[in-house]
């Protein structure tokens, strides 16, 4: 059986030394918010300078909350080789409009309410995003440290179960992102306030045992059953 490997984006940085620190800890992906309502708000010239701190084949990741099609412009302009995530209440259309590689956030309400939730009518409606992020639905649109119902659909269904197109986030740990893991097996994860020390701010031990507990998933997926 092939090595199972879940890719793994650190999402809401603001400062270079972690950027550094998760990018040592093993980050496929870093992710900037560019929501100014956000504790992690940085503006695009700042994501920019984080920017310059990725090595090559990790990926910058500017996240916009119904934003203008002139600030999405603006940031891709300092971030050129970003991908874009949208996390409000934007349209296929309006996430189509900058003709670039997105990443769409689902807001699943947590609980019992999400069972609700057409992840599969979702999951369409977007199907021309790269991957259906599987967010909690909270105020302030992310890093609220919820969790929606793991157990709230079927990710054994053909078309939940094409798992390049999922992204596991909202209120992961390293405490739990391997139960995410083994029960969603999606293609990554997305952590951010549940490696900080304050908002904004990321733990360094944190993220290094997120990554740990993302292989631990990994080497259980890939050993025999």
């Amino acid at each position: 059986m092939p090595l199972h490997r879940t890719r793994i984006k650190i999402c809401g940085l603001t400062r270079e030394t972690d950027v550094d620190a998760a990018v040592q800890a093993g980050a496929d992906a870093i992710g900037f918010v560019l929501y100014p309502k956000s504790p992690r708000f940085v503006p695009p010239e700042r994501a920019a300078e984080l920017a310059r701190h990725l090595p090559p084949f990790v990926t910058p990741v500017l996240l916009f909350v119904n934003a203008s099609p002139e600030y999405i412009a603006q940031g891709l302009s300092a971030v050129p080789n970003a991908l874009l995530q949208f996390h409000g209440d934007e349209t296929p259309a309006d996430c189509a409009a900058a003709a670039r590689p997105f990443l769409r956030a689902a807001r699943i309400p947590p609980g019992p309410d999400g069972a609700a939730f057409d992840l599969l009518k979702y999951g369409q409606d977007f199907a021309a995003a790269q991957a259906i992020l599987l967010d909690a639905h909270v105020e302030g649109f992310g890093g609220g440290g919820l969790s929606f119902d793991w157990t709230a659909f079927n990710w054994s269904h053909p078309l939940l179960n094409a798992s390049s197109r999922l992204v596991l986030s909202g209120g992961l740990t390293p405490a739990n992102v391997t139960d995410g893991i083994s029960r969603v097996r999606p293609w990554a994860v997305d952590v951010s306030s549940g490696v900080e020390a304050a908002k904004g701010i990321k733990d360094p031990d944190k993220m290094l045992a997120f990554v740990a507990a993302v292989r631990a998933a990994d080497t259980l997926l890939s050993s025999p059953s």
